[in-house]
């Protein structure tokens, strides 16, 4: 008999994670550290991902509708997204503001895309994103929730493009960066994005940051080069 899935399952792409391992007692899906460390040239939002060259690699650091289609045709996009050097998990909204079953969700569907791309033999880096301090804490479930599903000791990535302009953001975001290197431990930090002197003071140590760019940035400096 042919399997059924309902609204829920299809929502939350339960068929990505058929074989993956999940973390926690929320049950995230993991997302195996890639066999190598590798720091790409670039990172191309997803959306002028034809914009970009093979060296690469593919982020969804913009606004969440324009990489709606990761997420709903996951797999139709694989070998487009294969062309690259990599792929950054989607970077799913984390609102501070918004209940927390919506975080969580918005969690399991970042590493649930980016298992199936890393079981199909894509290189993968997690992002890590959080939202208030319920997600990068372990004060209500014993771990911090944005963490899970991301391997210790080895690279990921964090956004901080259009995250940071708020007071509220930049308390936020720096307590969630100090939790996240406390709890991870990543050699490699990718950041795309600026580095805040206020967020980052007192933390070059901790973890070696490789920042890029965000996308509009590196055109101007692009257009500006060549003029």
């Amino acid at each position: 008999m042919a399997k059924i899935e309902n609204l829920v399952d299809e929502g939350f792409r339960v068929s990505l994670v058929e074989t993956a391992f999940f973390d926690g007692d929320l049950e995230i899906p993991h997302i195996d550290a890639p066999k190598e460390i590798i720091i790409p040239s670039g990172m191309v939002p997803f959306s002028k991902r034809n914009r970009g060259v093979p060296t690469d690699f593919v982020c969804f650091y913009e606004n969440d509708i324009n990489f709606r289609d990761v997420l709903t045709k996951t797999e139709e996009l694989k070998d487009d997204l294969g062309r690259f050097a990599g792929i950054i998990s989607p970077d799913c909204s984390l609102y501070i503001d918004a209940p927390l079953i919506v975080q969580l969700a918005d969690i399991y569907l970042n590493r649930a895309v980016g298992y199936y791309y890393s079981n199909q033999g894509l290189y993968v880096v997690p992002n890590v994103r959080w939202g208030d301090e319920r997600t990068y804490t372990d004060e209500i479930f014993g771990e911090p929730p944005a963490f899970l599903g991301v391997e210790k000791n080895s690279i990921v990535s964090i956004g901080t493009y259009g995250q940071i302009k708020a007071a509220e953001s930049k308390k936020y975001f720096r307590e969630g960066l100090i939790s996240m290197l406390d709890f991870l431990s990543p050699q490699v930090v990718l950041v795309y994005g600026p580095m805040n002197r206020k967020i980052f003071e007192g933390l070059s140590g901790r973890t070696c940051f490789v920042q890029f760019d965000d996308w509009t940035t590196r055109q101007h400096i692009k257009a500006n080069f060549i003029a």
